[in-house]
């Protein structure tokens, strides 16, 4: 380390260079947040529903999560969601426009114990999938 009255720019180098050894501003500089996210930085993206399927959960848990394929409509790639709660995937069918937003994994990572899914259902054509679930509002048709 640079010391005395005139080792400013060293400093100053050092500092920058060293930086970058900070995951965190090595994600943000070179944009990678960006770049691998399928809803492209946005919180929230519209999509139509490709094919509902069931993916099973990693070890040591077992069961059959409920999901579906959607294809978002601003970029047109696919992306895995799960339908939350118990009874949610009744209301959605294929062909359904859905909105789809992060499901809070660590890192924009997938969410707990499911295998690649990073996203979940909100919304199925403009109705709050959770009115729908509990009975308070009932589907409309597109």
């Amino acid at each position: 380390m640079a010391k005395g009255e005139f080792a400013g720019r060293q400093l100053e180098k050092d500092r920058k260079k060293w930086k970058w050894k900070d995951p965190y501003y090595k994600r943000k500089k070179k944009g990678l947040d960006k770049k691998y996210d399928l809803l492209e930085g946005s919180p929230q993206a519209r999509g139509i529903v490709i094919e509902k399927r069931g993916v099973t959960a990693k070890q040591p848990n077992s069961g059959i999560r409920k999901c579906v394929r959607v294809q978002l409509i601003k970029n047109g790639k696919q992306v895995t969601a799960l339908a939350p709660k118990d009874g949610a995937i009744k209301f959605i069918d294929e062909h359904d426009e859905v909105i789809v937003e992060g499901i809070g994994g660590a890192q924009k990572g997938p969410y707990g114990d499911l295998w690649g899914v990073k996203y979940r259902v909100t919304h199925v054509n403009n109705q709050a999938l959770e009115m729908l679930r509990s009975g308070r509002k009932e589907k409309s048709k597109r």
